[in-house]
């Protein structure tokens, strides 16, 4: 590849991409830039470019990996709205980008890391929770009457819980992502058992 030609944006892809096999198969300390710029075809003065240390790197993917889900920040609760509606909603802003294999690769490649690196992982976590934004619809829809919920930060972490229970920790160790109808099953399934713990 002539790296002249090479579009930044998909210089960048590449060596995130190339970052994230080594970090997965090498571990955060063993990993070399080396191997790194070698194998997202880029010179090491282009990968110092873009990032200038490993743990540059390592946070610039944990970001990347963050950003993949901003969407669900997007999520707000509707007053008056039918609540199967928004909690299908919700769950499917988490569930579409469960279903993307670079997402899941990195993932896999973070939680590797973090469970070698104590500090690393009190960052990455920081970044890639979103468990907040379950806990706040279930409160709306709460205050709204619309759910019965007497601690909301518990039935917030069960709701997100349900969905990663089949579309993300299995994922974590095959290496693989939902198809759309399990996703489908398992968004579905875990609304119902929301709604019927907590529905009026």
């Amino acid at each position: 590849m002539n790296e002249c030609t090479a579009p930044n944006a998909s210089k960048h892809a590449q060596i995130i991409e190339a970052a994230v096999a080594e970090f997965q198969e090498k571990g955060f300390a063993a990993a070399s830039m080396d191997r790194i710029s070698a194998q997202a075809e880029v010179s090491k003065r282009t990968l110092y470019k873009y990032f200038e240390s490993k743990e540059n790197l390592f946070r610039s993917i944990v970001i990347e990996l963050a950003n993949r889900f901003a969407g669900v920040l997007d999520i707000r609760y509707e007053k008056g709205r039918d609540i199967r509606e928004q909690l299908t909603e919700l769950a499917w802003a988490e569930g579409r980008i469960l279903m993307l294999p670079e997402v899941m690769a990195m993932a896999r490649m973070v939680i590797s890391e973090t469970l070698r690196n104590p500090v690393l992982a009190a960052a990455a976590q920081g970044k890639l929770d979103k468990t907040a934004i379950f806990v706040q619809m279930l409160k709306d829809a709460a205050a709204d009457d619309q759910l019965r919920i007497d601690d909301p930060e518990s039935a917030g972490q069960e709701f997100i819980g349900l969905i990663k229970a089949k579309a993300f920790w299995p994922m974590i160790f095959t290496g693989s992502v939902l198809s759309e109808d399990d996703m489908t099953a398992t968004i579905e399934n875990s609304v119902d058992m929301i709604l019927s713990r907590y529905g009026v």
